[in-house]
């Protein structure tokens, strides 16, 4: 039962490889600064401004192959997720996938409504694609949440729950049509939690899948706008990503994320939850694969602890857990909408600690939240300075269209700004992993990414803490052994301590049939062809030449 008797959620997701280094993260908080008017203003003249735009070229037919796809996205994993099911059809379909925004016909925009900064570039983004005349498709929440704004007039939208339909919207927007698909996906007059898990993706690492087990959530935070877009809890058939996982480990993959606006919530439409989901996932994930599960909110791990707790030391899973608790005050998280309380919070953190010893707990936290006293503040310093949380999403609160924070009256600028400074400067005070780890130790790690300045291979041990090998040795898809060399704020540099021939492959990608390079923040996959699909390659193009030709003779 919960300390103080409801329950919530949280919408965000955060954390993912694809996101900014920590030190980018934290070092944009040291000069923090609220402009709110003047942001106003500059959107307002943007909205005004009569742009010179380019023509758009209109194409009668879309012949596949002939025509470029730029993608961007924005936001959580489930974000993440979503772009790759879409790069996976368009690909499928013969689009080509591009990284060069300037030599795309279309710019597919994949949307983020958690903050006004993200919003705003997403905005930006568009006037830069109307700018150079390039079609544009919109994707993700803040169209889905408010598909009316003026902004977004006349552009075409394809809704989060009808990703499989992505390459029609594609095909009429080149055309020069505007489609919105924004309705939610039924199956047999039945709502669903979105396309069929099985649809083909092209992945950003072809080491990491993303799956998403549920969209939606069950409550109603007052700062949030995400609900307006993903709507209430609705789960993924146990079945359908079970098949998944078992799909995605044959296919390569040696990491699997569990995301969603709440995984905690899981289940709980279909009398199901997410200890049995997740019970059912470790039979099927090979040995030394990994599991990493996405962000839960505090209410609905309370009512599992002891069988988390189980799951967590589970050899195949990592010891981490995202656990958002936004504020150490009761009353802000009242005023939130939260529906736990910091007893709670406290309580999910020291039975871990407790049952899985070493496990990496990351969390959030808003500051400035309009019914936000010094005293409410000062709770939030005291719970971050009580368990030094390795990752600390510290944020500045947005006040998002539309919801009920939005009405409250705000807080001065600069006392945001001191808030948000004190609580940094706590964060930079300390230093988790020199206090858990000395020069020396050894460690198991999974080796799955290349790091943001290309240098160094990226792994994660047994805690999910990351920790960086020299690229000197082929060590991707590795399960290694090694020494730690140097110990930072947010990582570990570490040699290897064992030799190649005690070296665990963990993926079904050889070197001889995949070519691994870094593109970017990608690590991309170049798989040759096997005899037999290139036969049934083959096969479809003399099928499809065979039925041109007889529509020919037609003519």
């Amino acid at each position: 039962m919960s300390a103080c008797g409801e329950i919530i959620d949280d919408i965000e997701d955060l954390i993912q490889s694809q996101d900014i280094t920590p030190k980018e993260r934290y070092a944009n908080k040291t000069n923090v600064t609220i402009r709110a008017k003047r942001v106003s203003k500059a959107i307002e003249a943007q909205q005004n401004e009569k742009l010179e735009t380019a023509e758009k070229p209109i194409l009668e037919s879309v012949i596949p192959g002939t025509q470029r796809i730029y993608l961007k996205t924005w936001g959580c994993a489930h974000n993440s997720s979503d772009s790759e099911y879409m790069a996976g059809q368009l690909a499928s379909y013969g689009y080509n996938i591009t990284t060069d925004k300037t030599d795309a016909n279309l710019w597919l925009l994949n949307s983020c409504t958690v903050k006004n900064p993200s919003e705003d570039t997403f905005r930006n983004e568009i006037l830069a694609a109307e700018k150079m005349g390039k079609h544009v498709v919109l994707a993700g929440c803040v169209p889905q949440a408010a598909p009316k704004s003026e902004y977004m007039h006349g552009l075409s939208i394809v809704g989060v729950q009808q990703l499989d339909r992505v390459t029609e919207v594609v095909e009429e927007t080149l055309k020069g049509h505007s489609v919105r698909l924004l309705q939610p996906k039924k199956v047999n007059g039945k709502k669903v939690a979105g396309p069929n898990l099985a649809l083909p993706k092209v992945r950003k690492n072809p080491l990491i899948e993303i799956i998403p087990i549920n969209s939606g959530c069950l409550n109603t935070c007052t700062y949030c706008k995400t609900k307006f877009a993903r709507a209430d809890l609705i789960s993924y058939p146990v079945e359908e990503i079970i098949e998944r996982a078992t799909q995605v480990f044959q296919e390569g993959v040696c990491e699997i994320w569990l995301t969603s606006e709440d995984t905690g919530t899981y289940g709980r439409d279909i009398g199901s939850s997410l200890p049995e989901l997740l019970w059912k996932l470790v039979e099927v994930i090979p040995d030394n694969c990994r599991l990493r599960l996405g962000m839960t909110n505090p209410p609905y791990i309370l009512e599992h602890l002891d069988e988390m707790a189980k799951i967590l030391a589970h050899p195949k899973v990592y010891g981490f857990l995202h656990v958002p608790v936004q504020s150490g005050s009761d009353s802000v998280l009242g005023e939130m909408k939260r529906e736990y309380c910091r007893a709670d919070f406290e309580r999910i953190c020291d039975f871990l600690k407790q049952k899985v010893p070493g496990i990496t707990i990351a969390t959030d936290i808003i500051c400035g939240f309009p019914t936000e006293t010094e005293a409410d503040f000062e709770h939030t310093m005291s719970l971050c300075a009580k368990y030094e949380f390795p990752s600390l999403f510290i944020n500045q609160f947005y006040p998002r269209p539309g919801t009920p924070a939005a009405k409250m009256q705000r807080i001065p600028p600069d006392q945001v700004k001191t808030r948000t400074k004190r609580l940094t400067d706590l964060f930079y005070g300390y230093e988790p992993y020199a206090k858990k780890y000395t020069i020396g130790d050894r460690q198991t790690v999974l080796v799955t990414e290349i790091s943001h300045d290309k240098k160094h291979y990226v792994g994660h041990n047994k805690f999910y803490e990351q920790i960086l090998l020299p690229m000197d040795k082929p060590l991707l898809g590795k399960l290694v052994e090694v020494r730690i060399a140097k110990i930072t704020k947010f990582s570990m540099i570490a040699e290897i301590a064992q030799g190649e021939k005690e070296w665990v492959n963990c993926t079904t990608l050889s070197n001889g049939e995949t070519t691994l390079t870094s593109q970017g923040d990608t690590v991309m996959v170049v798989q040759k062809q096997s005899p037999v699909s290139m036969l049934v390659l083959v096969a479809a193009i003399a099928c499809l030449l065979a039925i041109a030709y007889r529509f020919y003779l037609k003519l």
